[in-house]
Parts: C-alpha cells; structure tokens; sequence
C-alpha cells in the first residue's frame, strides 16, 4: 500500500508499521488520585479483548430498525438541537417533578439507584474498602439550609473527593467563567426551597446531540461528608449534583476516573477541541489562539508531570505542575521599542499565581505606556496574571482549544466556523476495515466528502489555502469499562478526490483507489483516545475522509465532525441503493431442451411441479457434487423464498417454466460466487461479498450492508446457499418495490394488510 501508519500498544511488546506513534502523553489536566491512576495508566492502552463483545449499547440490528428510523425523522425536525434536548431514558424532568408535589414525595430514581451498583465496578466496587460504610443522603439531610448555587457558580463550589476526576473538575471550573455557558449545562430555576421535590437535571453534549439528565438528590456519604465533589463551604451542591448526572450518563461514577479536560470542555459545550504539544508549536499558533479567543473558545493549558511527585507541585515562579489553566487573552504591546506579544493566563482555583516577567508586580510593566498598563491590569480576576508568549511557550507543555459551534455562545454566527457533523458506525464484517495497513478491507470503512470552496482571509498568507478541523470522537466506550473494555485505537486519513470523481454526488471508492492513491493528510497518531482531532490547510478542492480503527472488526459507533472557518459543502460518500437486472431471454417451454423436461419430469413427480420440500432435495443433492463450495446445505426458509420468487401462480410450487428461469439463475449466481471467491476457499468472506453483490447488479450504501452482513454471514464468512438466499431476498424486494412503485418515484403506499402479506411472503 501506499502509506502505512502507527500505533504503540504500551504492552510488554510493541506493533510497528514505520515510524512509531508515541503514547498519550502524561500530564496535562490528567488525574492522579488512588481512585484514578490505573485508569490514567492504562487509558492509552487498547484493551486486549476491546472489540469482540458484539454490537455497542442500544444497537439492535432488526429488533431497532424501526426506533431508528422514527430516532432520524426526530432528528431532522430538532430534536437534540439545543432548543429541545433528548430526554436521557425517556425521563421528562417537568413531569416527574409535578408528580412529585403532587404525591407530596421525594424522586428516587430507578435508572441509577442510590446502591453500591452506582458507584463503581473495581476500586469502587460494592465491599471495597472505599466503598464500605457509604450512605446515600439528600442535602437536606446533611446540612440545615443546603443551597443550589449561591451568588454564582465560582471556583470553589468545587472541591475535589475521593474520585479521580479533576479533569472533569477542571472543565467544571471553566464553566463557571461563562454564565451562558454554565446555565446550557445548569438549568436555571432549581432550588432547594421553591418546588423542590428532591429532583435535578443537567444538560450535557453527547456525540452530536443536547441530552436532558435528571436525577435525584441522594449523594453518597461517608463518615458524615459527601464522597465526591463538594464545596468549600460545604452548603452549595450544583457541582455535586452535576457529577452525579454526569456519573449517570456515564454508568457509574467510577467510570469518571482519568480523563483530558477537553472531553469535558466538549461535553458541555459541544465543542471540538484540539490539542497543540507547545515544544513542537506551529509557527502560527499565535494567530490560532488569536482566532479562538475572538470565537469565544474554551483554552486550557497545563504542565506535564513526570512522576507522582509532582502532581501539583509548585515550581519556583509559582506555576502548578498537572494543573489545568485557562487561556483568556492574547495582546501585544510596545516594550522597549520592540512588539512584545503577551499572554494572560488563569488559575481556576486562584491565588498561586506565576511570579516571572510580567507578572503582576514585575519591573516590566513600568516600561509600557501607563494607560495600557492600567488598562491590562485592572481588568484581571484573582489567580489570573500575564507572561509573555514565550516564556509561556517555555514553560508550559500543553494547550488545549474547544471550538465552539455558532450555537454556543449567541445568535450572531459571523465569526464561528461552520460544522458539519455525521453519525457513523464500524461494524465487523461490513464497515470495519481498520487503516490504510489493511488494504483488502480499508475501502469498506465510512467515507465523507469535503468541499473546501474558499481560501482563507489571511494577508500574511503566500498560499492559497483553506483551514479546517476533523474531529473523529467515538461514542459510549466509558460505559464498557465495567465489562473489562475501554476506548479502541482510532484515526482518520484524507485523499484528494481525483478529477474524474469531482462533482459526483455519491461514489463509495474501492480497493484500487486506496492501491493507488496516497493520502494528503491524516491524523497525527492513531491513539485510543475518546476523540481524534487535526488541524489541516489544503488548497481548495474536494477531499475525501476515512475514519477507522486501527484493526479491522473493531466494533463502535462514531461521530464524525468538520468545521471550516470558510464556505464548504459536505456529506457522506456512500453508494445509492439501485438494482440493474440483467434483461432475462424469453423462455418459453418449447426452448426448454429434452433433457432438462426429462430431469424436472423426474424430479417432480406425478403432479409436475416441485415443491419446497423437493426443491431444496434438488439443490442439496447438485450443491453436494461441488467440491469447491462450502456449504451447509439450503434451509426450508431459503428454498421457502426461491420459491416465493418464482412463483406466478401462487400454488407455491413451481412449474417447468419457473424452475427452468431459477435454474438459470442459480447457474449465473454460481459463476459470480466462483469468481469473487478470491482466494478459491469455497467461501466468500463479507468485503468478497459487496463486491460479488455489486456485479450481480445490486449497488447497496453502508447501513444495507451492515443488514445482510448480520443475517447472512457467520462469523463474516458466507458460503454459497446464504449468498444464493441473500441474491433471492433482494431480488424479491426490488422487483416488490418496483412493481409498487407505479410512477417511479421511489416511493410506496400501502396499508397494513398490504404491509404485512408482503413481509410475510418476503
């Protein structure tokens, strides 16, 4: 292939396929409680076993079919914007909230139970010693006037517990220095006093959509004091309540331990986020950080650490190591007759603030003009100071930017990129085909076009480039941390879509493409990270995106999301749902030759027609002589369905001239089967069969293969009377469709009688 890539496993061996790509880096706003330093360990490990428990959480591939289907018609009318979010589990906060008052009761809610289960799975598993002795009590058990928030949500109403979690503490912190912000997340109206009935709920972000959380009241406690989050004060509970329903969403609360600030920035904000290591910084990080302060980003930094020891250990110029900072501005100023660029930085939990040039106290601000220097100074909050932007390149490991999409902060959409966002999935057998080191089957993975229309506004700029952000995040893995699982190595590769390809509305690039074509762009590392994410600047045109696994039939849901500073177009490259029959000849019993009357005559008995049960005796017995076919043999189901095909008359049977046209056809399906059996094993394996599917005329998009693939194959692998039964089943539904089709619109009406004798005999 034309390029490979590279992952680590930071096991006791090591893959390579070139250069190698180095772990997740420590440090950072990166957790290092007891609670968390396994997790915080092993968080950039794939799991051995990760990939083989079968299909994600709520994935159903037929029992679903129809939620999913009503799930997207939702979808497109708004639910899950930010004006009406999902309701997590169903449950209506409004409604159970009245029937409480009504019942004059507090809420318990079934769906994360105040019980051991709730806590945790390892470390805060049930009879552990940090889980023994817990209660569950309401705030108005623990305190006698407990409040909801107090004069504002500010930096200490957080205090970190016995979880692992300041990553997500961090991001909580941030939070509260945008009001409009924090109240997407903390609906107002909720208090301790005024209807209180023991209920909250919390609004996150997740993997594309605004997600409504309730829960109740009951925190855990143990020896007299909350476990977890907690204020100074010890009577303000939004950041406690907050966890809990970001425990919830998320399992358990162990499920929390380890983490980056950027999963949490994202999840309150609905942001992407992206990551610079500040020793190897672009030349123009300046102007990225410029750009995403006037866009009302979220920017976090932070200094790694190298051991436990240094966890929050304070270095000489009173800077915090494993601490995460925010970014709040960028500014130039005239010091010495020369452009010094400074940055002001903040400390969530204030107070230690950087004691080096210009800090606040420091000689280097009486050399600037007065008024700036008032100006710069006075409007700082405590913990928060300024430095210059290369010191600040020196000193600090790590920044991390969200961006935030138009809705986020206002109505006025001029400066915010533009964002396109798809929900993928990669299943074994059909859409997982792993990276570019696998290119038998890294065609069959998800792919998405881009149009980059306009060049950037940059004067500094020579080149004629257009900026843009992919974001590849995969859903739900935290969940699968109580079954031993955790996030799969993921990444994403860009081609340039070639001439002859360029305005086609859809077009699924094979094999041979991918042989020979490289990639124009790619993902730094692929790394099991919750998401993956680059900045990349490419000349207009229309490019072509690739997210995947790192090996093939690693099974996950996805979203994927492109946000462009200028005018693009998007959407995802699959190919349209057609079936081309070839024209059948004419058979009329008269051209059927002596021979084969002479063998139905004998097959069929006295009454000259072959049943199900004779026609699957037929077929057995030819199939049989075929040395070179695995198979085990139709099934009553499948000779059911030939039949049903064939069958003009209704009698269920199949007459000398039916059974001469299905002979026919099963010869042409043999000789299909026979040559994209590539390696002549007798079978097909699940990508031999998309192609074998294309050249017998069926041209299917990824969701229809996920289909077939599920009920056809074993283990991926289809041997010739599934593939033969596969070819029957849709043949038999295009030619319905079709023939119900009367205008040729691609549409059909029918009742629930008409519904149901087609699927019945389908």
């Amino acid at each position: 292939m034309t390029d490979h890539v590279t992952h680590t496993h930071t096991h006791t061996h090591t893959h390579t396929h070139g250069d190698v790509a180095p772990p997740l880096p420590p440090g950072g706003a990166r957790c290092c409680s007891s609670a968390s330093s396994a997790a915080s360990r092993t968080r950039c490990r794939p799991h051995p076993g990760a990939g083989h428990g079968g299909a994600p959480h709520g994935y159903r591939m037929f029992t679903g079919v129809s939620e999913q289907i009503q799930m997207d018609r939702a979808r497109a009318a708004g639910l899950g914007s930010v004006q009406q979010a999902v309701r997590y589990l169903n449950q209506d906060f409004e409604a159970l909230r009245q029937d409480c008052l009504q019942n004059r009761t507090l809420f318990e809610d079934p769906m994360f139970p105040a019980e051991p289960g709730s806590l945790g799975f390892k470390e805060l598993a049930p009879f552990t010693a940090k889980t023994r002795g817990v209660e569950w009590k309401r705030p108005t058990e623990l305190t006698r006037n407990p409040q909801f928030i107090v004069g504002g949500a500010t930096r200490t109403d957080i205090c970190q517990g016995a979880l692992g979690d300041c990553w997500l503490l961090a991001a909580i912190g941030s939070l509260t220095l945008n009001e409009q912000l924090l109240h997407r997340v903390v609906p107002h109206g909720q208090s301790f006093s005024h209807q209180y009935a023991g209920i909250f709920h919390f609004q996150f972000w997740q993997f594309g959509q605004w997600v409504d959380v309730v829960i109740d009241d009951r925190l855990p406690v143990k020896d007299g004091e909350l476990l977890f989050v907690h204020s100074a004060e010890g009577t303000e509970f939004w950041s406690a309540l907050l966890e809990k329903a970001y425990a919830k969403l998320n399992g358990s609360y162990e499920a929390l331990s380890g983490g980056s600030t950027t999963e949490g920035f994202e999840d309150f904000t609905g942001g992407v986020s992206e990551m610079y290591e500040l020793k190897k910084a672009p030349k123009d990080l300046h102007r990225i950080i410029s750009k995403a302060l006037e866009r009302g980003s979220l920017l976090g930094c932070s200094i790694d650490i190298t051991n436990s020891f240094d966890m929050e250990a304070v270095t000489f110029k009173k800077l915090v190591k494993g601490h995460a900072y925010s970014v709040t501005g960028l500014r130039q100023v005239e010091y010495r007759r020369q452009r010094e660029l400074l940055i002001r930085i903040r400390n969530p939990w204030g107070q230690v603030e950087w004691t080096g040039a210009w800090s606040d106290n420091s000689s280097e601000w009486n050399a600037i003009d007065s008024a700036e220097k008032d100006e710069m100074l006075c409007k700082m909050e405590d913990g928060e100071f300024w430095m210059s932007f290369q010191e600040f390149l020196r000193q600090f490991s790590r920044l991390e930017i969200c961006n935030l999409t138009p809705d986020a902060l206002s109505q006025d959409s001029t400066s915010f990129w533009n964002t396109a966002t798809y929900e993928g999935s990669w299943r074994r057998g059909s859409t997982a085909g792993g990276c570019r080191n696998h290119p038998n089957t890294f065609w069959i993975n998800p792919q998405y076009k881009i149009s980059l229309l306009e060049e950037d506004d940059d004067p500094e700029d020579e080149e004629a480039a257009c900026s843009f952000l992919v974001a590849l995040m995969q859903k739900d893995r935290r969940r699968y941390r109580r079954q031993g699982q955790d996030m799969h190595t993921i990444g994403f590769a860009i081609y340039e879509i070639p001439e002859q390809h360029r305005g086609c509305p859809s077009v699924h690039m094979k094999k041979d493409f991918f042989l020979r074509q490289s990639s124009c762009a790619r993902s730094q590392t692929f790394i099991n990270l919750r998401e993956v994410s680059g900045r990349f600047r490419l000349p207009p045109g229309e490019y072509l995106i690739v997210p995947s696994t790192f090996e093939p039939s690693k099974e996950a849901d996805f979203v994927l999301r492109v946000f462009t500073e200028k005018q693009s177009e998007s959407q995802e490259m699959d190919d349209g749902v057609v079936a081309n029959f070839d024209e059948e000849e004419e058979v009329s019993e008269s051209d059927i030759d002596d021979s084969f009357r002479s063998m139905f005559a004998q097959l069929s008995g006295d009454d000259m027609e072959i049943s199900v049960r004779e026609l699957r005796t037929i077929l057995n017995r030819v199939v049989s002589k075929h040395r070179d076919l695995q198979t085990d043999g139709f099934s009553m189901e499948s000779c059911r369905a030939m039949v049903s095909l064939m069958d003009k008359d209704g009698s269920a049977r199949l007459g000398l001239l039916e059974f001469q046209i299905l002979w026919n056809k099963i010869r042409k399906w043999l000789g299909i089967f026979r040559e994209f059996d590539l390696d002549k094993s007798g079978c097909m394996n699940s990508y031999e069969m998309r192609l074998a599917l294309e050249n017998g005329g069926f041209k299917l998009n990824n969701k229809l293969h996920q289909m077939l693939v599920a009920r056809y194959a074993d283990n991926e692998i289809i041997d010739f009377d599934n593939f033969t039964c596969c070819l029957v089943k849709l043949e038999a539904m295009f030619r319905t469709f079709q023939h119900l089709d009367t205008d040729g619109m691609g549409t059909v009406e029918m009742n629930l009688i008409e519904w149901l004798c087609m699927s019945m005999c389908g």
